[in-house]
């Protein structure tokens, strides 16, 4: 680094050097003296650390988890309301529990009051955020703090078990968007363009749930009494049922023969 700055001094790096080139050249000298600083001091650990010059954005992530304890890429908060909305985009790893007064505010900005309920995860259910849950009459899912209480009764068991099964739709939809569009590998390298593509990969997941529902409401009455004709004209009885679940439309069949008569 110091052959490169006293070459600088003695030609101009603006004639020799495109914009692309000086951005980079800026990214080399700080992540030359982040690891300079980390080994001459002994430590592991550095705030804004550079892993990759091609995306200085990107920050290291600790999971923990078994098969991939360090992730790299960007922190998403999340809400669903039917929908999903893209909250919080951050580089860094943020503790997302700080965000849920906020994202409580927005949500009565859009609806005009306040939700029933918000089924969070754990780390969401700090006494703070018990607090503004109280004062706002929102239940928060999940057990109370202190020791568990040893008798628990049937309602509050059921309770639990729908809160699990409606926080279990959030959950779904990180695995659909890694699925199917696209959220599992970002391969742009700009931070606005990797914004925009996760931006644009939650805006298609949430067209395609417009487009189920339109569907459900137009088409299955139209295949429902079709379906009704066809079989009744074949000596058969047909109940259709159509169950809703996490977006998808679950279609049971049952047919039955009877006799005419």
């Amino acid at each position: 680094m110091g052959y490169i700055e006293d070459l600088q001094q003695k030609v101009n790096e603006e004639e020799i050097l495109s914009k692309k080139e000086r951005e980079k050249k800026e990214i080399i000298k700080e992540l030359y003296r982040q690891q300079k600083e980390m080994y001459e001091e002994n430590k592991q650990k550095i705030e804004n650390r550079i892993v990759s010059i091609e995306q200085p954005q990107i920050r290291p992530i600790v999971r923990g988890k078994t098969r991939m304890p360090v992730e790299f890429g960007a922190k998403i908060s999340r809400s669903y309301v039917g929908f999903v909305f893209l909250d919080y985009l951050e580089w860094s790893n943020f503790a997302e529990s700080k965000y849920l007064k906020e994202q409580g505010e927005k949500y009565y900005q859009m609806w005009g009051y306040y939700p029933e309920s918000i089924h969070v995860d754990k780390i969401y259910r700090t006494r703070e955020n018990r607090k503004y849950c109280q004062e706002k009459g929102i239940r928060m899912s999940g057990p109370k703090l202190g020791r568990p209480s040893k008798n628990i009764s049937p309602e509050e068991k059921k309770q639990s078990q729908i809160d699990e099964r409606i926080r279990n739709r959030v959950e779904g939809k990180f695995g659909e968007g890694k699925r199917r569009y696209g959220l599992n590998l970002i391969k742009t390298k700009l931070k606005e363009t990797s914004e925009t593509k996760i931006a644009m990969g939650i805006f298609v997941m949430n067209l395609m749930t417009l487009v189920r529902r339109v569907l459900r409401e137009f088409l299955c009455p139209f295949l429902q009494k079709q379906l009704k004709m066809r079989l009744n004209n074949q000596n058969k009885l047909c109940i259709w049922n159509i169950e809703p679940r996490s977006n998808y439309v679950l279609a049971k069949l049952y047919v039955y023969n009877v006799e005419m008569v």
